[in-house]
């Protein structure tokens, strides 16, 4: 009966001490010092997953191979990890690349954070960041790659220019080719 009355007093005192709280911080009162400051709402996350916002980006692998088929435009592939340095250092390059995100929009694009069952695109191998070019006849552009030779998908941040040429490349392929 007392460890009773004991915890229904402490929780009486909580709530109180809460209550009051709340109250001196709504009418102006001098907030407790010892408060976490209040950090902003996190915005919701968009398919873009921050490789650039203005831009259009697909759900699936499958509806990006539709889209593509229909829309007579190449796809770009982007496969990523959230939590990978790589992946997070070529995805700030390439959302403040103007050039690239301006050329991003004549492409139908997917980031992929997962693997697909497709195996033709994890030819070398299943590694991120990896971006792969795939023509509207569904085609792998094996043609257009980075310039590592053991991962021939791979960009860095340094290799921006080359990915900005690899997505000419594509789309020249498009008129030339198709």
């Amino acid at each position: 009966m007392e460890k009773t009355g004991i915890s229904v007093f402490l929780l009486l005192v909580a709530v109180s001490y809460t209550l009051a709280k709340d109250f001196t911080a709504k009418n102006g009162a001098k907030r407790d010092t010892k408060e976490v400051p209040e950090t902003k709402p996190k915005l919701p996350q968009t398919l873009s997953r921050g490789w650039g916002d203005n831009l259009i980006w697909t759900q699936t692998y499958e509806e990006a191979l539709f889209r593509a088929k229909t829309g007579n435009k190449p796809l770009m592939i982007i496969h990523h990890l959230e939590d990978c340095p790589h992946s997070q250092a070529l995805k700030k390059v390439f959302a403040e690349h103007k050039e690239i995100q301006k050329l991003a929009e004549k492409f139908v694009l997917l980031n992929l954070v997962y693997e697909t069952t497709d195996k033709h695109l994890s030819p070398d191998g299943q590694y991120v960041p990896r971006i792969m070019f795939i023509d509207p006849s569904l085609t792998v552009r094996a043609d257009i790659t980075g310039r590592y030779s053991n991962r021939l998908y791979a960009y860095e941040p340094s290799d921006i220019s080359l990915l900005y040429s690899n997505m000419q490349k594509a789309l020249k392929l498009l008129k030339t080719e198709l």
